[in-house]
């Protein structure tokens, strides 16, 4: 009796060195090997002592899941974040009302996700830049133009012929580039629209007919805006940076403004309301060239007391010969120059070099 519990406790040491290097081991093929040569006594005592190795392994897996999951949880709220900023933006929600709406284009651009179309961007900017960043005003001017356009049909307009008789001369869109460069930039291209009232040959005939006198202009700004070529544009814009937009020219010479018939009050009252909805942010700058020296007196006293930013984009000049001389910081070197003769440059005439909407001579 005394003799086996002595083999007992000899044999439960004996155990213990065996299995403590198992772990260590470096190949399954030993481990095989010494589990089949091992006595049952032994190959018990082995499954005993792995099952803790093991045991603790599963233990140490746990608290490392436990990490990986709580690692993600914290990406989790910033992608859900990331995600409802996108859909909160203004331009996205602008881009969600034009896609309810369902007309699918302003200004020949075909509206898209702003976030992957630069000239859907660049439309929707500006009409948030045309409220000041106010996202329900500037929605609610998209959805007037959106109205305006799928009645209207501008894109129809601009392929329209016009009378010659009624409007051949009095309207004209030009482009001037840097000599000798492809453009690139949209810094390097100027586009002009030239609205000649002075060469109107009968007031009756071009005013008279509201529709078609407000059919042509559209169909004269639309022209423009395909030179402007807003479709290919290469850069967004921003509440301060934007160069896509265009100067007008309105040539008075030879127009009273003391007696405008009642007619053409309404002409251009109405091209007001039409434009300032549906065209916000294309314009530069404009001039009002061969006006009464009155006018220009009027125009340096409202200097005095209008702001800065808002007088800017608008000089009454009594002589249009001088209008050359406003453009000497352009980007665009000699622009001035390019003018035709009697706005001071050294350019054609308007009729050789401008491009008019499409006339009829009926």
């Amino acid at each position: 009796m005394s003799d086996t519990n002595k083999t007992t406790d000899v044999a439960a040491p004996v155990d213990t060195p065996v299995v403590a290097p198992e772990p260590v081991t470096a190949t399954a093929p030993a481990t095989e090997s010494a589990a089949k040569t091992e006595s049952p006594l032994t190959a018990t005592t082995i499954a005993s002592a792995t099952e803790p190795t093991t045991a603790a392994t599963t233990t140490t897996a746990a608290p490392t899941d436990i990490a990986t999951s709580g690692e993600a949880k914290p990406e989790t709220p910033t992608q859900t974040e990331t995600a409802q900023e996108k859909e909160a933006s203004p331009l996205t929600q602008l881009w969600e009302a034009a896609k309810a709406h369902g007309h699918p284009e302003i200004w020949g651009v075909p509206l898209a996700d702003p976030a992957n179309h630069i000239p859907s961007q660049i439309v929707f900017q500006k009409y948030l830049n045309a409220n000041d960043g106010d996202l329900d005003k500037a929605k609610d001017q998209l959805i007037k133009t959106l109205d305006w356009r799928k009645k209207s049909d501008p894109l129809e307009l601009v392929r329209r012929m016009y009378s010659k008789s009624k409007f051949g001369g009095l309207g004209f869109v030009t482009t001037y580039v840097i000599d000798g460069k492809e453009v690139d930039e949209p810094e390097e291209r100027e586009i002009f629209t030239w609205n000649i009232y002075g060469g109107v040959k009968s007031i009756d005939e071009t005013f008279g007919d509201l529709e078609g006198f407000i059919n042509w202009r559209v169909a004269l700004m639309e022209l423009a805006l395909q030179e402007l070529n807003i479709c290919g544009a290469i850069k967004p814009i921003t509440a301060e940076y934007d160069p896509y937009k265009l100067f007008q020219v309105h040539d008075y010479k030879s127009i009273s403004f003391l007696r405008s018939p009642p007619h053409v009050k309404s002409a251009s009252a109405e091209t007001i309301k039409v434009f300032a909805q549906n065209y916000p942010e294309l314009l530069k700058e404009k001039f009002f060239v061969n006006v009464p020296a009155i006018m220009g007196f009027v125009y340096g006293f409202m200097k005095l007391f209008v702001a800065p930013k808002t007088i800017k984009k608008f000089h009454p000049m009594s002589n249009g010969a001088n209008l050359a001389k406003e453009f000497a910081e352009s980007r665009i070197k000699g622009l001035g120059e390019k003018l035709p003769v009697e706005y001071g440059g050294k350019g054609g005439e308007l009729k050789a070099v401008g491009k008019e909407p499409f006339l009829t001579s009926e």
